[in-house]
């Protein structure tokens, strides 16, 4: 699973400033919980190999004991929970002053693994005094960035790397030949835990608990009809009675490396909530890691026409990326609607670990020319030859030819429908890689 790394630090030390540089981008996933007033945001990010999760947090005061401050201060407490590193945020130019000792006792208190880092240090070197005042907060090294301009990243995330434990290397690596994992994401109260009982109260299901860290989602080994399963609960299963959702115990790092762990993710919605932007933002982190998936819409039996109308236009357009996945609508406490879920979850599974043999996929490719070809690009238009399976899970086809540099995502689309069409691929995410040949007279134009 990615490592998480927190970033904290009082106000205005530049805490968004990193996170849009280590995740390169400025989307984040956001914790949206109703009645806080700062939110904790998610993103992802990767050097030189090395993926992880960032964290995001608001301004840090540990000892705040009510109104907005305490509420942030709630929020970052939850992320360094999460976290397998702590970047501890200063800012050089203002020095240091109580808050910054605040945060350091409580983050010494912790024993957590923490990078000191100053930002707004650029032109300062090891050593200067404006750098050195900092070693009194008693965390160690201070390691000087400057997040505006993008001096000293590289090094922080290496270090914040060298902090983690060892990963266990691939020959020792446990896998469940034949078991499916089962990933079930969605916001707070959409249900999961109802679904996950009522599915572990079926005849045909065995199931036990597993514990698992503080930080991973519980898994439950169970069986359906000869197939079995590893159910993953983002919510923090418990035996069955004692389940409960609650905002504390909730955590988006959980449902991130969920989906990551997962052969399959059932995306459970809520149909008296709608659609938030956390739904858009999970199934779009599910598209991206290219899990299978199936999505359920919950308490359908809750809502009237009108607001089921409402909710399927909501569906069609801000979920529209997932029309190849199989849409349900169940009531997890009626047990509506349970039994189809089961077939799609199987058929997302083999759609993902589908083989497809080159001759047939180089035969609809083919066909998909002479019914349509690609649009020519200046003098030359692109010749589309063979292509063959570039990995599954999620299913990778892989296009080869001349000048196919100007192959539009619009034709990469219609390719991905024939494939989608002809090899049944619904439930999963399917990537078509475009790989234009080289020119073997490229090279004695130039002596020329």
């Amino acid at each position: 699973m990615k490592p998480v790394l927190a970033l904290v630090g009082r106000a205005n030390v530049g805490k968004s400033t990193l996170f849009n540089r280590m995740t390169k981008s400025r989307d984040a996933i956001v914790a949206d919980f109703a009645g806080l007033t700062r939110d904790r945001h998610y993103g992802t990010g990767s050097q030189s190999g090395f993926e992880y999760i960032v964290i995001d947090t608001g301004g840090f005061e540990p000892d705040a004991v009510d109104g907005i401050y305490h509420e942030m201060a709630k929020q970052t407490q939850q992320a360094i929970a999460e976290a397998d590193v702590v970047i501890f945020l200063v800012d050089t130019r203002a020095g240091i002053n109580a808050y910054d000792h605040d945060i350091a006792k409580y983050l010494r208190r912790l024993g957590k693994k923490v990078v000191l880092t100053a930002n707004k240090s650029e032109g300062m070197k090891e050593g200067d005094q404006k750098l050195i005042e900092f070693f009194e907060l008693g965390l160690g090294e201070v390691h000087p960035i400057s997040a505006a301009h993008g001096q000293g990243i590289r090094s922080l995330i290496d270090l914040a790397e060298a902090m983690l434990p060892p990963e266990l290397p691939e020959s020792e690596a446990v896998e469940d030949d034949g078991v499916i994992k089962l990933a079930v994401c969605g916001r707070p109260n959409v249900g999961k835990s109802t679904l996950i009982n009522t599915w572990l109260g079926e005849e045909r299901l065995i199931a036990f608990d597993m514990p698992g860290t503080t930080r991973d989602a519980i898994s439950v080994p169970f069986e359906r009809e000869g197939q079995m399963f590893s159910l993953i609960d983002t919510a923090g299963l418990r035996r069955k009675g004692k389940v409960f959702e609650a905002i504390e115990k909730f955590s988006v790092v959980k449902t991130l490396q969920a989906i990551e762990s997962a052969n399959v993710v059932l995306l459970l919605l809520d149909a008296a909530q709608g659609i938030s932007d956390q739904d858009a933002h999970i199934a779009g982190f599910i598209l991206e890691s290219g899990r299978a998936l199936v999505v359920a819409v919950n308490k359908w039996d809750a809502i009237d026409k009108y607001e089921r109308d409402m909710l399927q236009r909501a569906i069609e357009t801000r979920l529209g990326f997932l029309k190849f996945a199989n849409l349900h609508l169940i009531s997890a406490q009626k047990r509506q609607g349970l039994g189809p879920l089961w077939g799609s979850i199987t058929g997302a599974y083999k759609a993902a670990n589908r083989k497809m043999p080159t001759p047939q996929l180089t035969k609809i490719l083919l066909e998909a020319v002479q019914f349509q070809p690609p649009q020519r690009a200046g003098m030359f238009r692109p010749k589309l030859r063979y292509a063959h399976q570039g990995g599954m899970n999620p299913p990778i086809i892989v296009v080869h030819g001349n000048s196919l540099d100007h192959v539009t995502d619009s034709y990469k689309r219609y390719l991905e429908g024939r494939f989608r069409q002809k090899f049944d691929l619904i439930g999963t995410p399917l990537r078509v890689q475009i790989k234009t040949s080289e020119n073997p007279f490229a090279d004695k134009d130039k002596k020329k």
